[in-house]
Protein backbone atom coordinates (compact mmCIF):
# COMPACT_ATOMS: atom_id res chain seq x y z
CA UNK A 1 0.00 0.00 0.00
CA UNK A 2 1.51 3.32 -1.04
CA UNK A 3 1.93 6.21 1.39
CA UNK A 4 -1.03 8.15 -0.01
CA UNK A 5 -3.43 5.24 0.33
CA UNK A 6 -2.04 4.30 3.74
CA UNK A 7 -2.38 7.88 4.95
CA UNK A 8 -5.95 8.06 3.66
CA UNK A 9 -6.88 4.72 5.20
CA UNK A 10 -5.58 5.81 8.58
CA UNK A 11 -7.25 9.21 8.43
CA UNK A 12 -3.90 11.03 8.38
CA UNK A 13 -4.80 12.99 5.27
CA UNK A 14 -7.05 15.99 5.50
CA UNK A 15 -8.48 17.74 2.51
CA UNK A 16 -9.21 21.40 3.09
CA UNK A 17 -12.74 22.25 2.05
CA UNK A 18 -12.85 25.99 1.71
CA UNK A 19 -16.21 27.64 1.16
CA UNK A 20 -16.85 28.36 -2.50
CA UNK A 21 -19.09 31.12 -3.75
CA UNK A 22 -21.90 28.57 -3.75
CA UNK A 23 -21.66 27.73 -0.04
CA UNK A 24 -21.71 29.91 3.01
CA UNK A 25 -20.90 27.33 5.69
CA UNK A 26 -17.37 25.90 5.90
CA UNK A 27 -17.14 22.12 5.64
CA UNK A 28 -16.94 20.43 9.04
CA UNK A 29 -13.85 18.27 9.64
CA UNK A 30 -15.97 15.11 9.40
CA UNK A 31 -16.69 16.02 5.76
CA UNK A 32 -13.08 15.16 4.81
CA UNK A 33 -14.15 11.51 4.55
CA UNK A 34 -17.02 12.51 2.22
CA UNK A 35 -14.78 14.76 0.13
CA UNK A 36 -12.65 11.77 -0.83
CA UNK A 37 -15.48 10.57 -3.12
CA UNK A 38 -17.83 13.55 -3.54
CA UNK A 39 -17.38 16.95 -5.18
CA UNK A 40 -19.05 20.04 -3.73
CA UNK A 41 -18.09 22.44 -6.50
CA UNK A 42 -20.77 23.73 -8.89
CA UNK A 43 -20.25 21.90 -12.16
CA UNK A 44 -17.63 19.65 -10.54
CA UNK A 45 -17.22 16.12 -11.79
CA UNK A 46 -18.64 13.26 -9.80
CA UNK A 47 -16.07 10.90 -8.35
CA UNK A 48 -16.79 7.55 -6.77
CA UNK A 49 -19.86 9.33 -5.39
CA UNK A 50 -22.06 11.95 -7.04
CA UNK A 51 -21.49 15.70 -6.86
CA UNK A 52 -23.35 16.94 -3.78
CA UNK A 53 -24.12 20.49 -4.95
CA UNK A 54 -27.87 20.91 -4.50
CA UNK A 55 -28.34 17.46 -2.98
CA UNK A 56 -30.76 18.70 -0.30
CA UNK A 57 -34.20 18.62 -1.90
CA UNK A 58 -33.11 16.44 -4.83
CA UNK A 59 -34.58 13.01 -5.50
CA UNK A 60 -32.03 10.25 -4.89
CA UNK A 61 -30.41 8.73 -7.94
CA UNK A 62 -31.26 11.55 -10.34
CA UNK A 63 -28.05 13.55 -10.88
CA UNK A 64 -27.36 13.21 -14.61
CA UNK A 65 -24.15 11.44 -15.54
CA UNK A 66 -23.64 9.46 -12.32
CA UNK A 67 -23.93 5.66 -12.27
CA UNK A 68 -26.14 5.10 -9.23
CA UNK A 69 -26.93 1.66 -7.85
CA UNK A 70 -30.24 0.26 -9.07
CA UNK A 71 -31.41 0.27 -5.44
CA UNK A 72 -30.78 4.00 -4.97
CA UNK A 73 -32.38 4.86 -8.33
CA UNK A 74 -35.47 2.83 -7.38
CA UNK A 75 -35.66 4.25 -3.84
CA UNK A 76 -37.49 7.46 -4.84
CA UNK A 77 -36.04 9.09 -1.71
CA UNK A 78 -36.19 12.86 -1.50
CA UNK A 79 -33.01 14.09 0.19
CA UNK A 80 -34.50 16.07 3.06
CA UNK A 81 -32.87 16.33 6.48
CA UNK A 82 -34.57 13.20 7.83
CA UNK A 83 -33.69 11.02 4.82
CA UNK A 84 -30.09 12.28 4.81
CA UNK A 85 -29.75 11.65 8.54
CA UNK A 86 -31.04 8.08 8.21
CA UNK A 87 -28.91 7.40 5.13
CA UNK A 88 -25.72 8.80 6.63
CA UNK A 89 -26.30 6.75 9.80
CA UNK A 90 -26.46 3.51 7.77
CA UNK A 91 -26.65 3.73 3.99
CA UNK A 92 -27.31 0.02 3.46
CA UNK A 93 -29.99 -0.08 6.15
CA UNK A 94 -31.81 2.92 4.65
CA UNK A 95 -31.37 1.68 1.07
CA UNK A 96 -30.44 -2.02 0.89
CA UNK A 97 -28.19 -2.41 -2.14
CA UNK A 98 -26.68 1.07 -1.82
CA UNK A 99 -23.02 1.26 -2.80
CA UNK A 100 -21.99 3.91 -0.27
CA UNK A 101 -19.54 2.15 2.06
CA UNK A 102 -19.22 4.77 4.80
CA UNK A 103 -21.65 5.37 7.65
CA UNK A 104 -21.62 8.17 10.21
CA UNK A 105 -23.00 6.79 13.48
CA UNK A 106 -22.50 10.00 15.50
CA UNK A 107 -25.69 12.14 15.34
CA UNK A 108 -23.75 15.39 15.92
CA UNK A 109 -21.42 14.64 13.01
CA UNK A 110 -24.38 13.78 10.77
CA UNK A 111 -26.05 17.06 11.75
CA UNK A 112 -22.86 18.96 10.85
CA UNK A 113 -22.70 17.26 7.45
CA UNK A 114 -26.36 18.00 6.74
CA UNK A 115 -26.01 21.66 7.78
CA UNK A 116 -23.07 21.93 5.41
CA UNK A 117 -24.88 20.19 2.55
CA UNK A 118 -27.82 22.57 2.94
CA UNK A 119 -25.41 25.43 2.20
CA UNK A 120 -23.93 23.82 -0.92
CA UNK A 121 -26.10 25.11 -3.76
Amino acid sequence: MGFGLAAFATGAVTIPAMPSQAQSVPAPPVFNACHACHSVQPGGKSGLGPNLVGVVGRTAGTLPGFNYSPALKASKLKWDEKALDEYLASPTRKVPGSRMPISTPDPAKRAAIITYLKSVK
